[in-house]
This record gives structure tokens, C-alpha cells and sequence, in this order.
């Protein structure tokens, strides 16, 4: 019966020591639902200014500064590639990652360009920058939300 306690409380401590080593190292890995964003990182669209005209396809370019654009299989601080929302209200929430639909389109490839086909009348562009796992940096990364008159 001595044994079994012993055993028992051996087991109980081995779980203890994995429990705190594993905290311990979720502790020093980044916050992949609440990554920090370097400071000074920014971004923005290059050259297309709020109330262009545009015709129904157009090419757009992306910039970020003091962050690198890297495809969302790179992980590493304070990296990160662009999101594009079009025609949306609301920013994602924070700790989420970005939705990917129609209004939302992921560069997860790292891409800094796009073609976009939109239907003519007034939309609104604006970029997110998030990490790898598709997460918006916090505070936000995002450029000035603009509106572009397609012809």
C-alpha cells in the first residue's frame, strides 16, 4: 500500500514538473492571438488616394513600413502580410483571426499587389496587416480607410 502511494504521489509530481515547464514555455512563445505590432509599423496604399476614380479594374499596391511582409507560413516577430477589406463597416475583432471572403482578401503569400475587378459606384478600401495566423497586430496596423469611385 506504501508503494502505491508513493507511486502515486511520484506520478502526481512528474505531472506537476511537465504542467510548469510546459506553461513556462507557452510563456517565452509569442501571443499568436495577440501579437505586438513594432512601433512606428504602418501602412498604406501607394499612390491611390481617397476619392480616386478608378476604372471597373485596378491595380493597387500596398506598402508597410517598419514591419516586413512575409507569407503566413513565416511566424516570426514582427512579421506579417496584408489584408484588403473591401466595402467593410467594422474592423475584424482583435485576438481573431481575419475572415476570408469576398470582402476580405487575404496576401498570405506576401503579395504587395492586386488587380482588384469591382462593380462601378463608391467602395471603401482599407489594409489590416495581421501575423502568420491571420491575427491584426496589436495596436492595429491598418491605413486610413478610402473611398474610390469606380466608373
Amino acid at each position: 500500500m506504501r508503494h502505491a502511494k508513493l507511486l502515486a504521489a511520484g506520478i502526481v509530481l512528474s505531472g506537476a514538473a511537465f504542467c510548469t515547464a510546459a506553461l513556462a514555455a507557452d510563456a517565452a512563445a509569442p501571443d499568436v492571438l495577440h501579437p505586438k505590432a513594432p512601433p512606428g509599423a504602418k501602412v498604406s496604399f501607394d499612390g491611390l488616394k481617397d476619392g480616386a476614380t478608378v476604372g471597373p479594374e485596378f491595380t493597387v499596391t500596398f506598402l508597410a513600413e517598419k514591419i516586413a511582409v512575409a507569407p503566413s507560413t513565416d511566424s516570426k516577430p514582427n512579421t506579417g502580410h496584408h489584408h484588403l477589406l473591401i466595402d467593410v463597416k467594422d474592423p475584424p475583432a482583435a485576438g481573431v483571426p481575419i475572415p476570408n471572403d469576398d470582402t476580405h482578401k487575404h496576401y498570405g503569400k506576401g503579395q504587395t499587389t492586386d488587380t482588384l475587378h469591382l462593380s462601378p459606384g463608391d467602395h471603401t478600401l482599407q489594409l489590416e496587416f495581421a501575423n502568420a495566423a491571420h491575427v491584426p497586430f496589436e495596436p492595429r496596423i491598418e491605413s486610413k480607410k478610402i473611398t474610390v469611385h469606380v466608373k
